[in-house]
């Protein structure tokens, strides 16, 4: 595939790294309508307006940054976000096939996780990197060592380096520079020292560029195989993308909640998803307006004791009820409940889909769904998937909420509802059954009802990828599943991981979770006719608007 995002990077942010950023955009917009987009710069960023003339996407200063870099300092993890957000804006304002996003700049600030930041941003915005190194009071030894920390430090982060730009480089040395470079497997071109800081050069940098790095070299080093990875920050905001996409209906039964509204009122500024939330209207907006939101009004609101709704309601329920002896009495009487109230807007068809739990319990939540949404044509139960988000990547872990000692054939069911989970939000499906037995190498009762269930999950789904039973590290690490599952393609390899009860589930993913730094959304309640999703009552607000995301693009 051919790489179009691509981040300059380097670990002096001077010395050179302009001369590179102003040749690539070039190079880039020789052959595709390209923006400039600049993460993080300083109040006195001069250099931006300079790129912003080369290129042929049309965007000003505004949407051609992300965020002041004091910002940025103050909170990297926040901005992260932020910086995401505004590159698809302007990727979606400028409709653009490609991007050059420039790094920070050189500061009077020492700041000594910079290199590290570059790195995640261009891992959230999936771009490959050029580095741009600069070799000025450098001794060969000194630069090839830059070279591999720089190259060490993208990769951590899940980066691909597509070639090294030597800057300062005398062109004498050109040829021992590339040489000690080679080893690298990667383009490497040299620099000669051009000073450019402003539109009074940019001619000789450009000039000089093109001489010592022709454009359709720069070119073919995008030409490669390219499997960007999928950070936290890059699966949220495909989230809100996807939803957007087509737009559903979502329920919010707690509508009283700081954060729901909080959650509501981004999610209706970006127009994500239309929303009826549940309580009375002026009294909620009257909250919002006390906690600044300032879009509450695009949702619909639903007081509980609206005849018009309630009577339908009333109806159906005891329709559905019936085998139960449900009486209108006792109809009335559930539906003061604002989880069974939401879950019957769904039922009656005015919500795609139903989010709840931020001050109920999860039965609260899944028992009205259980009652009168009911599971899938062919499904017998439901299950609580988490989609657990890591440093480059995401897996989903099942059944983390749900079902406490499933027999083989309902572990069956809960892998083949993950894996359906995992192709909803992108992921291709491999599987995991997970014990304390890899293919065999330990006995026992429990063992033999995960390989039970795989051997039914294999006649289920036939081109379903999947091994079982097999032992978390040999089923996360294809080092460990070298030794462990020596042969088995999809060993080492697993992203959807069913554990063999509720236990190890649930205890899982909040030791991932707490320890690794993972991000957990869910759990994306499976196996329902209808979208409903818990949240934990201690879910802040990005969980809820996450949660709320999900569900949309389960109701798709």
């Amino acid at each position: 595939m051919t790489v179009t995002r691509v981040y300059i990077a380097s670990p002096e942010g001077a010395n050179g790294r302009n001369v590179v950023a102003y040749g690539v955009l070039n190079a880039l917009t020789s052959k595709y309508k390209t923006i400039v987009f600049r993460p993080a710069v300083s109040n006195h960023d001069d250099f931006t307006p300079v790129l912003l003339s080369a290129s042929n996407a049309g965007l000003g200063v505004a949407l051609s940054t992300g965020l002041d870099v004091h910002t940025v300092r103050a909170d990297k993890e926040t901005a992260r976000g932020d910086i995401i957000g505004a590159f698809n804006d302007a990727m979606d304002v400028a409709r653009a096939d490609a991007a050059l996003i420039v790094g920070t700049d050189k500061s009077h600030v020492n700041d000594p996780t910079s290199y590290e930041f570059n790195a995640n941003v261009a891992a959230d915005l999936k771009a490959g990197v050029f580095l741009a190194v600069c070799t000025i009071d450098r001794w060969p030894h000194e630069l090839d060592e830059t070279v591999k920390l720089s190259i060490d430090g993208m990769q951590a982060a899940g980066n691909r380096v597509l070639g090294i730009f030597v800057t300062g480089c005398e062109t004498r040395h050109s040829v021992s520079v590339k040489e000690t470079l080679a080893k690298y497997g990667l383009p490497v071109w040299t620099l000669p020292q051009v000073s450019f800081t402003d539109e009074s050069n940019k001619t000789l940098a450009l000039d000089t560029f093109r001489k010592y790095a022709p454009t359709e070299e720069v070119l073919a080093a995008l030409d490669v195989d390219f499997n960007p990875p999928t950070t936290p920050y890059s699966f949220q905001f495909g989230l809100l993308g996807k939803a957007k996409s087509n737009k559903k209906t979502i329920v919010l039964p707690e509508g009283e909640e700081d954060r729901i509204i909080k959650a509501a009122d981004y999610l209706l500024e970006r127009e994500i998803v239309n929303l009826i939330i549940v309580g009375d209207k002026e009294s909620i907006l009257a909250r919002g307006k006390e906690l600044g939101l300032k879009y509450l009004e695009r949702a619909r609101f639903q007081a509980m004791d609206d005849e018009n709704i309630l009577k339908p309601m009333i109806g159906k329920l005891c329709e559905l009820r019936a085998k139960k002896g449900m009486t209108e009495e006792q109809a009335r009487k559930q539906l003061a409940d604002a989880s069974y109230f939401g879950t019957m807007l769904v039922v009656l068809g005015y919500a795609d889909g139903l989010v709840s739990g931020s001050v109920n319990s999860t039965a609260n939540t899944v028992r009205p769904a259980l009652q009168v949404i009911k599971t899938k044509p062919g499904q017998k139960l439901v299950s609580g998937a988490f989609l657990m988000c890591f440093k480059d990547h995401v897996a989903v872990f099942a059944d983390c909420a749900i079902n406490l000692n499933p027999d083989a054939e309902q572990l069956s069911e809960i892998a083949l509802q993950s894996a359906e989970t995992a192709k909803a939000f992108g992921l291709d499906p491999k599987v995991g059954m997970l014990s304390y037995s890899t293919l065999g190498s330990g006995k026992g009762p429990d063992v033999d009802v995960v390989e039970e269930a795989t051997k039914l999950l294999k006649e289920k789904a036939p081109d379903l990828p999947v091994v079982g039973s097999i032992q978390f590290d040999a089923a996360w690490s294809p080092t460990v599943a070298a030794t462990k599952a020596k042969g088995n393609e999809v060993a080492g390899h697993v992203n959807v991981f069913v554990f063999p009860d509720l236990c190890a589930g649930n205890i899982a993913y909040k030791a991932v979770q707490r320890s690794s730094g993972a991000l957990a959304i869910g759990p994306v309640l499976q196996g329902l006719n209808r979208p409903v999703n818990d949240l934990s009552r201690g879910a802040l607000v990005q969980d809820i608007i996450n949660t709320i995301a999900l569900t949309a693009i389960e109701a798709q």
